[in-house]
């Protein structure tokens, strides 16, 4: 890259932006660097080492400020919108969640498009694999365009989903949204939060290292990439090998600290069997193609290197010979967790909270089959080689082997249907992904505008009824919309079930069986 270029970034104190800002600044005949980060001592005391660095500009905000936002974009040629609320904050405050993150969005949006030079900056968004909600087997593999479906209670995915569709539609020339997983940091230790046993044991996820993710930055910034990158959607994960179901993800972090098997330190029935975010990337090879932002390390190698930047506490652990007695001095700790008040899994079950159980075990029948020895559940293993893919791919509702620049009004009235609705608009120009087009929501009746981009290769659909704002109305969503049926009934009914193929004559979608009992 022969100029040097200035990066506004915001989040840079949080992990993923931390870890960002690191790399940058081993660039600095590349980047000038300029954060946006909340007045506090804490932060004070982290980056004053930084403040008489020459590539270092440290602007004092916060998110909600537009003249902040204002100031760290006037001169900028990228924008890395990596901050805003997130879990378990989020949780606790989703009020607080929604304004900052919806409004950070907005504000980064209009600071861009008030510049002379709009055109030449380019905005890379963080959204979430939150956004895509519970994918559990045997729809396990995930890739982008599959359908936004925010778990039930999860207000940060719905803020990062509403902040997505802003900068999408916002008539900003160059933009991407990376979908960052989840990501294993050191200090992932010290997570001792309720929401550990909202998570199925045998869901999965594809981690993402907070090492690969700085680096993904970096590389972002540094790298000449082609026009087919920008307005795009893409999934960050570490790979293959960081594929893993949330039980395994349990053993390699707890054996890395000599904590032993989880089956000594839990029970079963403390955890949910649905409604978290997770999948494995079918398509999370593709940045990966681009930016070459991947350490590729073996992932019991790298629990342990994570183990290692621990404090020497957590290590405590592989001093002590017999594991049995750190079983009997942790698993009451652990137990008092998931009994938390409110947000534990066995209060809801103590409190008779109907609403949560509902959600996260589908009822208290279904909790109670659980049991509460680890004899009387199944963990799960499956295929993590990204060929695996394909037999479990989503139906997007369009001819995917057409290239986009091909794709025309009679395509998108296809995905209409599949979605349960139509498209209003009359005339598209063969291959424009960006005008908006009138669509027609078959549930809620509304018509409403979004790009095919938004609609075909972001998942979304309806905002009126799509987006969960005052409820979750999945079970009414998924009669009507096919698209989002596929990944609404997996957890919702029986193993068979109705999807639907496209009619050409009757262009329209007729129901057809589709055993989902197959396992690997």
């Amino acid at each position: 890259m022969a100029n040097k270029k200035t990066v506004f970034m915001t989040g840079g104190t949080g992990n993923m932006g931390w870890a960002a800002f690191q790399e940058m600044l081993r660039c600095p005949d590349q980047i000038d660097i300029r954060l946006l980060v909340r007045k506090s001592r804490k932060n004070f005391d982290l980056l004053g080492e930084y403040l008489s660095y020459p590539n270092v500009k440290v602007i004092w905000g916060d998110l909600k400020d537009y003249d902040s936002i204002l100031e760290g974009v006037t001169g900028a040629d990228y924008v890395l919108h990596v901050g805003g609320m997130v879990s378990p904050a989020a949780d606790y405050k989703p009020y607080t969640t929604a304004k900052t993150n919806i409004t950070a969005a907005e504000n980064i949006v209009k600071a861009v498009l008030a510049q002379p030079n709009a055109d030449d900056i380019k905005v890379c968004y963080i959204g979430t694999v939150a956004e895509t909600g519970c994918r559990n087997y045997p729809i396990h593999w995930g890739r982008c365009g599959d359908p936004i479906k925010i778990s039930v209670y999860d207000h940060y995915a719905l803020s990062k989903t509403i902040a997505e569709r802003t900068f999408v539609e916002s008539g900003i020339k160059n933009w991407v949204v990376m979908r960052q997983s989840g990501i294993l940091y050191p200090d992932l230790l010290k997570n001792m939060e309720p929401i550990m046993y909202h998570v199925p044991l045998n869901g999965v996820l594809e981690w993402c290292t907070v090492e690969d993710s700085g680096r993904l930055m970096k590389q972002l910034v540094t790298t000449d990439l082609p026009d087919e990158f920008w307005n795009r959607f893409y999934n960050i994960g570490s790979g293959k090998e960081f594929r893993l179901t949330n039980y395994e993800f349990e053993q390699l972090l707890l054996g890395s600290i000599g904590l032993g098997d989880p089956k000594e330190l839990f029970d079963p029935n403390w955890f949910v069997l649905k409604n978290f975010h997770g999948q494995f990337y079918a398509d999370g090879d593709d940045l990966e193609k681009y930016l070459h932002f991947r350490e590729n390390l073996p992932v019991e190698m790298y629990f342990e290197r994570m183990a290692k930047q621990t404090e020497f506490y957590f290590r405590i652990p592989k001093l002590i010979p017999t594991k049995k007695a750190i079983s009997i001095l942790a698993k009451p700790f652990m137990k008092k967790i998931a009994q938390t008040p409110k947000w534990g899994t066995l209060d809801w079950i103590k409190t008779k909270n109907n609403d949560r159980i509902t959600a996260f075990y589908g009822s208290y029948e279904d909790w109670q089959k659980i049991g509460g020895y680890w004899s009387m559940f199944e963990t799960e293993t499956y295929d993590k080689r990204t060929s695996a893919a394909a037999d479990y791919k989503l139906d997007h509702g369009y001819d995917e082997s057409k290239p986009l620049s091909e794709l025309d009004l009679s395509d998108m009235k296809k995905a209409a249907a599949f979605r349960g609705g139509k498209v209003v608009s009359r005339t598209m120009k063969k291959g424009d992904m960006r005008t908006k087009l009138k669509w027609k929501c078959g549930l809620c009746g509304k018509e409403f505008e979004a790009s095919p981009t938004l609609i075909l290769l972001g998942g979304h659909w309806c905002p009126y009824c799509y987006l969960p704002i005052e409820k979750w109305n999945y079970d009414e969503i998924a009669k009507s919309n096919p698209f989002f049926a596929q990944v609404w009934y997996n957890d919702h009914s029986p193993d068979e079930h109705n999807v639907y193929v496209y009619d050409e004559i009757f262009d329209g979608w007729e129901p057809k069986t589709y055993d989902l009992s197959k396992k690997v």
